[in-house]
């Protein structure tokens, strides 16, 4: 079970966030308390200096990306992709987080700090991640926080075709194992390759709903 790291020195308040505005707050830290209250109020960090470094961002997307884990799509053709994959859980976190940082990859955002306090979350028991390998050889996955039934998705990679995909859909047999409709998996923004999965917008008020009763929903037997 994921360790309590206490009280934060922070609150997040998204009601008087401008409707179709993402950037809600700058400052704060990334202690895992704070961390954790930001996520569960329906905010993230970025850090708004380039390649995500300070000043630190807090971000609560409108229109916010989210896939319900029983409606993703898994084309024949991406099934056919995982039979040459494993598949595995909480392996390898610093190397998924690695493969998310790579500097080579455009729009990178995942600082040192980023690690780190990813890393802690990690330790405590709160973030997860998914590895896909071919052989030895780690091949992609996605890493991010689980509280309750939400799954909140920070990064994926790939370095095959169809690595990505292959973590995110067994991110979903995961969470719809037990049929409980309330968990949700929140994947911040809503890119092409995510829409052919069964990503879709939400808005900010729908989704904090969404969150609520997420939150109430058990965390997966697979991390209890």
């Amino acid at each position: 079970m994921p360790r309590d790291p206490g009280p934060s020195s922070y609150a997040f308040h998204l009601g008087s966030a401008e409707p179709g505005e993402d950037l809600i707050g700058v400052g704060a830290d990334l202690h895992p308390a704070t961390l954790l209250t930001a996520y569960r109020s329906g905010a993230f960090p970025m850090g708004l200096g380039r390649g995500g470094r300070n000043p630190l961002g807090w971000w609560s997307p409108d229109p916010r990306g989210i896939i319900r884990p029983a409606d993703l799509h898994v084309s024949r053709s991406l099934r056919r992709s995982m039979r040459r994959f494993r598949v595995t859980a909480d392996s390898a976190f610093e190397q998924v987080m690695l493969g998310c940082a790579d500097p080579v990859r455009t729009g990178r955002w995942i600082t040192p700090a980023i690690l780190r306090a990813y890393g802690d979350l990690h330790r405590l028991g709160w973030a997860h991640s998914i590895e896909v390998w071919e052989e030895e050889r780690l091949v992609g996955g996605l890493y991010g926080l689980a509280i309750g039934g939400l799954f909140a998705g920070e990064s994926m990679f790939h370095r095959v075709t169809d690595a990505s995909k292959a973590a995110l859909a067994s991110l979903a047999e995961i969470l719809v194992t037990e049929g409980d409709s309330r968990r949700l998996i929140d994947v911040q923004w809503v890119t092409p390759h995510l829409a052919t999965l069964g990503a879709v917008e939400v808005s900010r008020a729908t989704y904090l709903s969404l969150l609520a009763a997420a939150l109430d929903a058990p965390l997966p037997a697979r991390w209890r």
